[in-house]
């Protein structure tokens, strides 16, 4: 009997309201999935309450583990554990003890700041946590969390979290940057202050053995995107004795890895100016101003009118914002990425380098080789595929759950013959 229509929950269990699924939507579940949609519910036995704890039942009544309602958002419950565990201080603790263990394990000793937590991947859902580490402007030492509580569930929790935070990281300082668009989809509002310790608007941060600054108190994101540092050495590793461009360059992670790969010059490439004088803030601060050009300008402009001028490159980045914000909008972003990547092509000289991403979640993998392997017939262009990338590890994969992989990236050769 479905558990909608019982008085008794099994021996052992929490009395919490059940959220019961129509029949045959628990199959994503049992892969690892953490979430349940509006549109997959059947019925709610008890009174859900806005943040707060829920038991997930199949139709036929199997128990699918313990996650937190959010009413109005269209991810109507948040799976934090396959059991029935209470969402508190000792629930939390082990959470972040593990992820600070797998960050030491893949650490790269050349980059010292990484995610700490990264949201579902890591068993805390709508939680995000950057750590900085770095010299802040009047020249200390010091480390900073950055966080943004991106549920309903997470927000209630705000303050035990932020206190196990503290606990685990002894930071100097914490920053919360809960600013994302998709807290409006949980009835959340933007909110952003320093909630512990003390914050400075900006750190210096290395980078594969470069300093950036990173602006945490007002930057995109969190002040820096972290999910890249290993895709920018390795498209560096092509940048000798060429020259390159980098589009979309934002505050220079591609550019400077290029140039102090040893690119004869690097011309670096944003329509926004603050980005370009982050670039060239950067470049001054590891000796590399006279190696990189910059460019305020639109990316799709420039490489049209590059290919008509007949400039050519030894090596094209090209690592633009996410086109695809969400599946009505693929087809365009699409359209989108074919066109930089067709024209990227175009520049190349023969046995010149690509090296092209999309952090797109809804632009699949497959889809994304699709664009790029028309993009070199349009090109008239045959392609050697040198590297396949993904995000950081701190940024894990996790079965069952593809949002976790969203981050996509090719390496490859405009074959000479």
């Amino acid at each position: 009997m479905p558990p909608a229509d019982l008085a008794v929950y099994p021996r052992g269990m929490r009395t919490l309201p059940a959220v019961i699924l129509k029949p045959r939507e628990e199959d994503r579940l049992l892969r690892g999935h953490p979430w349940v949609f509006d549109n997959e519910i059947r019925a709610v036995n008890g009174t859900a309450t806005s943040g707060g704890e829920v038991h997930i039942y199949s139709a036929q009544g199997r128990f699918l583990g313990t996650g937190l309602w959010s009413p109005v958002s269209k991810i109507r419950v948040r799976r934090y554990s396959d059991s029935d565990t209470p969402f508190d201080a000792d629930f939390i603790a082990p959470r972040l003890e593990r992820a600070i263990a797998i960050r030491a394990a893949c650490r790269n000793p050349e980059t010292d700041s990484s995610r700490a937590v990264f949201a579902e991947a890591d068993g805390l859902p709508g939680l995000i946590v950057d750590r900085y580490v770095g010299i802040d402007d009047k020249g200390t030492k010091g480390s900073w969390l950055v966080t943004q509580f991106l549920s309903k569930g997470m927000d209630d929790r705000r303050e035990l979290i932020l206190a196990a935070l503290d606990s685990a990281y002894r930071p100097t300082g914490i920053m919360e940057r809960s600013e994302a668009s998709v807290r409006r989809l949980e009835g959340l509002a933007s909110r952003s202050a320093i909630v512990a310790g003390t914050v400075p608007e900006a750190v210096l941060i290395t980078e594969n053995g470069l300093l950036f600054r990173a602006e945490i108190g007002s930057g995109q994101k969190t002040g820096w995107f972290l999910d890249q540092p290993e895709n920018r050495a390795a498209a560096a590793r092509y940048a000798s004795g060429k020259v390159v461009l980098d589009c979309f360059c934002n505050a220079g992670g591609f550019s400077l890895a290029s140039a102090a790969s040893g690119a004869s010059l690097v011309r670096a490439l944003d329509s926004s100016s603050d980005a370009i004088k982050s670039v060239q803030a950067n470049a001054e601060l590891n000796g590399l101003g006279n190696s990189i050009q910059t460019e305020t300008g639109d990316a799709f402009d420039y490489l049209r009118r590059a290919g008509q001028e007949g400039q050519h490159y030894g090596l094209v980045i090209l690592d633009p914002p996410a086109f695809a914000k969400n599946k009505a909008s693929l087809d365009g972003a699409a359209r989108g990425y074919k066109e930089i990547n067709l024209q990227a092509l175009k520049l190349l000289e023969p046995g010149g380098i690509l090296a092209t991403f999309s952090c797109s979640y809804w632009l699949s993998r497959e889809r994304f080789l699709a664009i790029l392997e028309d993009a070199a017939r349009d090109a008239g262009a045959r392609i050697r595929y040198l590297e396949e990338r993904s995000q950081a590890q701190d940024h894990p994969v996790v079965s069952g759950y593809p949002e976790s992989r969203y981050l996509k990236g090719f390496i490859v050769e405009k074959m000479a013959f």
